[in-house]
């Protein structure tokens, strides 16, 4: 009776252990490949709560989440031989779970090596203006080489930023005089501009006060006037024989 009932319960507790190992819960952002005696089952597990053969069966999980990932700095020699160091960061996902796990020993690694890889060399054909000026266009070419390579592994690259140019300390100061001799320049077009156009006024005002001599007359009188209110200095003022006419008439 004793040796039934201890083999009632070594039964009991052997089929407990077969349905806890069983059992597999995965959360919605998770997915489970499964190999049945080594050889990948034909669809991916989860989420919610499934049934797993104890010893036969073995699962992995992956996530299906959105991985950031940032790519350390990379020595990258530009088109016109300049040296710059260049880092950046890539979004990606995966979303066919099986290849990523039968297709690569390690996804992630996989596609962190490659961003490096491809980012020396897709920027390694461009200027150094297109790294500065065309940010926009050099981080959709960087998304759309890595997404073409890890389409293989299941992976989908939604994301690609170049966050950082570090430039050698010679070129900053030479980019600063550049910017510099840029802004003198745009300053004289300016100020040759306004001389232009002042010159015109100032003809059109001389035609103006020419045809009428009064004009002259009142604009020496206000000049005059101004010249008043100084009180620090003798000034010599040419008085014009228009305005003596009179006087000398008389």
């Amino acid at each position: 009776m004793i040796e039934t009932t201890a083999g009632l319960g070594v039964a009991i507790a052997f089929a407990l252990f077969l349905l806890v190992n069983s059992v597999r819960i995965l959360p919605e952002y998770e997915r489970g490949v499964v190999f049945r005696l080594g050889r990948l089952r034909p669809f991916d597990y989860g989420p919610g709560i499934f049934f797993l053969i104890p010893i036969v069966d073995r699962m992995v999980r992956v996530s299906l989440r959105t991985v950031v990932h940032d790519v350390p700095p990379q020595d990258v020699i530009t088109r016109d031989n300049v040296s710059v160091k260049v880092n950046a960061v890539v979004y990606f996902r995966v979303v066919y779970p099986r290849k990523a796990i039968v297709e690569i020993e390690d996804y992630a690694y996989g596609t962190s090596q490659l961003s490096q890889t491809l980012l020396r060399s897709t920027l390694g054909q461009h200027e150094l203006d297109d790294l500065l000026t065309q940010r926009e266009k050099l981080n959709a070419k960087l998304q759309e080489d890595l997404d073409r390579d890890t389409d293989p592994w299941g992976i989908k690259v939604t994301k690609v930023e170049v966050k950082h140019v570090d430039l050698p300390e010679s070129m900053q100061r030479a980019m600063a005089k550049q910017a510099e001799a840029e802004r003198e320049k745009r300053a004289k077009i300016i100020h040759a501009a306004g001389e232009y156009e002042a010159s015109e006024q100032l003809a059109k005002a001389a035609g103006t006060i020419s045809q009428n001599p009064v004009t002259l007359q009142l604009r020496y009188l206000q000049t005059l006037t101004e010249i008043a209110v100084e009180k620090n200095s003798t000034i010599i003022f040419p008085v014009p024989v228009d305005l003596l006419k009179g006087l000398l008439a008389k």
